[in-house]
């Protein structure tokens, strides 16, 4: 079993930075992909950006590529998400998620309860 705490979110205007964080449980987050999600009221969650078990293979959502980072530190069983240049559309809450195995392709199946990311123009 895995729990995911996700911290960072919060309000910004267009073009700030924040950088989210998910801290993970149990002794098995070395070995497993971890990936972040997002979600808008009204629409299905949808992929943003995820790394595989050693911090390597960095895939990232169209929308998102180049604007923002994903990283994770295995010694603190944690994964960030580095968000820059925001937009009003990149307004959701985020969700940190971690797979069974160690490969961005998934699937993901532990989520954490999410984070309010607002973005104002």
């Amino acid at each position: 079993q895995v729990q995911l705490v996700e911290s960072g979110g919060g309000s910004v205007q267009a073009g700030g930075s924040l950088r989210l964080s998910c801290a993970a449980s149990g002794r098995t987050f070395s070995s497993r992909a971890m990936g972040w999600f997002r979600q808008v009221p009204g629409k299905e969650r949808e992929f943003v950006a995820a790394i595989n078990w050693s911090g390597g293979n960095p895939y990232y959502a169209d929308s998102v590529k180049g604007r923002f980072t994903i990283s994770r530190d295995n010694a603190k069983n944690t994964v960030y998400l580095q968000m820059n240049s925001l937009k009003p559309e990149d307004t959701a809450v985020y969700y940190c998620a971690a797979s069974p195995t160690g490969l961005t392709s998934g699937p993901y199946n532990y989520w954490g309860q999410g984070t309010q990311v607002t973005v104002s123009s």
